[in-house]
């Protein structure tokens, strides 16, 4: 085979492979669904999974007049915010650390920052959180 003829051939080869690679993969988690329907279906799937964790979080509220919220459940942890009297806070769970004022509880509280507050200064509002 010769140069000539076999170029034309390099080059359709060249062009399949790279319309290959630059279309994106189109399937659905099962076999036969619709791409749209699957879409919408983690859609629904990630909508419930975010309100059973919302409803696995405790809520409470600061009532000290201006809470530190730290990176560490103990008054040496870096101060990552402040908590206002009165702000309702998400908690995640609780765990001992250091005592405040003989109360060794802290919670995890999840709004916007990850951070530590002094059960001390928290009202909790509803059920208790869950260990952590």
């Amino acid at each position: 085979m010769s140069l000539r003829s076999r170029l034309p051939i390099a080059v359709a080869a060249c062009a399949l492979a790279v319309t290959a690679l630059a279309t994106p993969a189109v399937a659905g988690d099962e076999w036969g669904d619709d791409p749209q329907s699957a879409s919408g279906n983690h859609q629904n799937q990630n909508q419930n999974q975010s309100q059973n964790q919302n409803q696995r979080l405790a809520r409470g509220v600061v009532t000290a007049s201006s809470l530190a919220l730290r990176s560490a459940p103990n008054r040496g942890g870096q101060i990552i915010r402040w908590a206002e009297r009165g702000e309702v806070v998400s908690i995640f769970c609780r765990t001992n650390g250091q005592s405040v004022q003989g109360n060794r509880q802290w919670y995890l509280l999840t709004d916007g920052t990850w951070a530590w507050g002094s059960a001390r200064y928290i009202r909790t509002i509803g059920t208790a959180p869950r260990w952590c």
